[in-house]
């Protein structure tokens, strides 16, 4: 049975290259000079994963679906914190979880580039 586990890839500098990674396969990654390549590389390494996992006997994870995630998150804050956030929802006539959402989407993408 062929498992399809989500493959994350990014540019590194410091290699010159792409990065591919399987968060569900723990230390599964590969490097391809394009994304193609390093995608290519993935599910090869994915294989040898596999492969390996179950000759030591190691458990071998499902792959996660969006399904997996609930998409709702609870999260402590301190009170300063609360309350600048709730004044800004108030200033920008949304509501504080439209707020965090925007806020956690835009330093996402920030920190992406």
């Amino acid at each position: 049975m062929r498992r399809h586990y989500s493959i994350k890839v990014f540019y590194s500098e410091e290699d010159k290259g792409f990065v591919a990674i399987i968060p569900d396969l723990p230390g599964c990654s590969a490097f391809g000079e394009t994304e193609e390549e390093a995608i290519k590389e993935a599910r090869i390494a994915q294989e040898l994963w596999i492969k390996t996992a179950k000759k030591e006997g190691r458990k071998i994870p499902q792959p996660s679906t969006v399904e997996a995630y609930s998409g709702k998150i609870l999260a402590r804050t301190p009170k300063s914190l609360h309350q600048e956030l709730l004044e800004r929802a108030k200033e920008e006539g949304v509501s504080l979880n439209q707020l965090i959402v925007y806020l956690l989407s835009a330093g996402l993408k920030k920190r992406a580039a």
